[in-house]
């Protein structure tokens, strides 16, 4: 913050227990009024501070994917003709406490497509609600004709589908109508959801393998060590029991949505709108989300709170 003048710090800068810290969506800046400062109230240095600042909450792949999103604001502002609803430098930087005093504080940046919610204690951080989006799925004409920021995503989930027998897509596949989109929306708090599809352990050795790789792509966009600790775990904890649940058309020109679930954890997956050309993906952490983990363990270990 020490790049900002007084105004701008004020305006970026919230306590940690506003309400704002758990309200969170993934709507354009226009349609969803969000706090802190936007890109475009920086000057040049100061968005490439905010955007060092980022990169180093996210791993290479992940600053990629986020990049890659803001940018397709262009694509659509070229579309449909509307720069100021469509523009990359809508996108909101929020702290809340103090990073320099604090022993636990937060922060988040969001616009449309992106709603990433950073809560730090200490040496340990969560990274939950994470959700990127993209619009257009695929790019379908213009320079960046065939691009797809979200490809993995999509790919493994289909690679997966398609190595099902008969019996295990009757249970994977839960209903023949997709979702209009992620069923937790932008909640502030998720419990688990039908255990809906096929478990892990009914999977084969290979399709097991698929859906590591699918929940790795999740994972990837977070500090590496980060993400194989947090699969380790998962393999330890959750994995026999995940479920893997899939609703609507399993060709992939035609509306679809997948979710995996396992007892700490939630992905959801929807590509419905736009004729099956605009991709959502989220990752909650039932105990997790916001740091509320984070959180528990700080006040039974604060010696301030204790007494």
């Amino acid at each position: 913050m020490e790049a900002l003048n007084v105004e701008q710090r004020e305006k970026i800068n919230l306590p940690f227990d506003d309400l704002n810290r758990e309200t969170w969506h993934f709507l354009p800046a226009v349609s969803f009024a969000r706090e802190g400062i936007a890109l475009f109230e920086l000057n040049e240095e100061q968005r490439l501070l905010a955007f060092k600042f980022l990169k180093n909450y996210l791993s290479e792949t992940g600053y990629i994917k986020a990049k890659s999103i803001i940018s397709l604001e262009n694509v659509l502002a070229e579309i449909s003709g509307d720069p100021v609803y469509r523009d990359p430098l809508k996108y909101y930087i929020t702290i809340y406490g103090n990073p320099n005093k604090d022993n636990i504080w937060g922060w988040s940046f969001e616009g449309h497509h992106i709603s990433l919610n950073f809560t730090i204690s200490k040496d340990k951080t969560s990274f939950s609600p994470r959700f990127l989006g993209s619009n257009p799925a695929t790019v379908k004409k213009g320079k960046r004709k065939g691009e797809r920021v979200l490809n993995k995503e999509e790919d493994l989930a289909f690679e997966l589908i398609y190595s099902m027998n008969d019996q295990q897509l009757k249970q994977t596949v839960f209903q023949t109508m997709p979702f209009k989109q992620i069923e937790t929306v932008n909640k502030s708090k998720v419990e688990p959801l039908s255990p809906l599809g096929i478990k892990a352990k009914l999977l084969d050795k290979n399709q097991q393998s698929i859906l590591v790789k699918l929940i790795e792509e999740y994972l990837a966009t977070i500090p590496e060590n980060l993400a194989k600790e947090r699969m380790r775990a998962i393999k330890i904890v959750d994995f026999d029991d995940i479920h893997f649940g899939w609703a609507g058309s399993t060709n992939i020109s035609k509306g679809h949505y997948y979710r995996i679930q396992g007892d700490t954890f939630l992905i959801e997956f929807d590509n419905t709108q736009n004729n099956a050309n605009h991709v959502h993906t989220v990752w909650r952490d039932f105990k997790g989300d916001f740091g509320r983990d984070l959180i528990k363990e700080h006040y039974e270990n604060s010696e301030h709170h204790k007494n």
